[in-house]
């Protein structure tokens, strides 16, 4: 029989994104280790609870100032552990929900537009150039967009063909590479193996990428990264969408 910790880590997602993956999950899987068991202590609360971390620590930003951007920083990281703990317990005691995953994905999409709304207008007030701001816009825009351009793609795909998602569900079943039950070499090549989500800058990234901003002072700088990378992903997978419909329903045509 497997021990609790086992089954803990066997709900952590397989395809976390960079920094989630070898950071902040773990961690999340440490404190369930210590709180799983408590039943009034469920999934949707810890949600809330990322979500007021989330949102403090965007106070402490729009506030400023070196005590408050590290706080900020630290607020930042408690959230999004208590955001990789919610899933795991749901899926230790097997009370995943429809609900409970569409308040967390929407939760998530909210508080990376609080963080760089916060961190736009901080590295306004600071310096008064209002390019931060138009940074921190384009961002959050073109970060929105590669989400919106993933779910028109699935509708149109399921308006297509109602067994799309099904078919891509395989990917769910990704093996186990690394783990408890495996040493430390296999442990090593999934950790230096991981280290290539860093190029998807996605939200995994930017918990890094806004901590070290903010404890460095470095906000400017970071909003120009997250800028580029989110108009370069944004436009390359709306394209990239559109290119695999079109093809599909040219397939579907000439059958």
């Amino acid at each position: 029989m497997r021990t609790k910790l086992e089954r803990l880590w066997a709900t952590k997602t397989k395809h976390d994104e960079w920094w989630s993956s070898f950071v902040t999950s773990p961690l999340a899987i440490a404190a369930n280790y210590m709180v799983v068991d408590l039943l009034w202590l469920t999934p949707n609360r810890i949600t809330a609870l990322s979500f007021l971390a989330a949102v403090i620590g965007t106070v402490c930003i729009v506030v400023g100032g070196t005590e408050n951007f590290v706080l900020a920083a630290i607020l930042i990281h408690v959230s999004h552990i208590l955001d990789c703990m919610d899933g795991q317990m749901a899926r230790y005691r097997k009370t995943s929900s429809a609900a409970g995953s569409y308040f967390d994905k929407l939760t998530d999409q909210v508080q990376v537009t609080l963080w760089f709304g916060a961190i736009g207008y901080a590295a306004y007030a600071l310096s008064g150039d209002v390019v931060p701001v138009f940074l921190a816009f384009v961002g959050v825009a073109f970060y929105g967009l590669r989400g919106y351009a993933k779910y028109v793609a699935i509708q149109t795909e399921m308006a297509r063909d109602p067994s799309y998602l099904a078919q891509q569900a395989e990917t769910d079943g990704l093996p186990e590479l690394a783990g408890l039950t495996f040493g430390w070499r296999a442990n090593i090549r999934w950790f230096i193996s991981e280290q290539r989500k860093i190029l998807e800058f996605n939200e995994g990234v930017f918990i890094f990428m806004l901590s070290l901003a903010l404890v460095l002072n470095e906000l400017t700088f970071m909003l120009w990264i997250f800028a580029a990378s989110q108009l370069f992903y944004g436009v390359c997978r709306a394209i990239r969408h559109g290119f695999q419909i079109n093809r599909k329903s040219r397939a579907a045509i000439q059958k």
